[in-house]
């Protein structure tokens, strides 16, 4: 249902375009990690414009605990 605001069910941050990104992250079995970095990515700026960086630092908060985990390490 892209392009429909519901801030519960579909929130308009996570809407825009052809899929919802939870739908993506699903098909992709993404695990968590990937997952909240995608997600931040694509709301980047979206949710609120002014914290546009502060959503990618979390993306990359994310992808660089993922790597942490790949590479044996665990925590933040």
């Amino acid at each position: 249902m892209a392009g429909a605001n519901d801030p519960v069910n579909h929130p308009s941050h996570y809407t825009e375009g052809k899929i919802e990104v939870i739908d993506f992250i699903l098909d992709q079995k993404f695990d968590y990690c990937l997952g909240n970095a995608v997600k931040y990515i694509s709301r980047a700026g979206k949710k609120n414009p002014d914290k546009e960086i502060e959503d990618l630092q979390k993306a990359v908060w994310y992808i660089n605990r993922h790597i942490r985990e790949k590479e044996g390490g665990n925590g933040p």
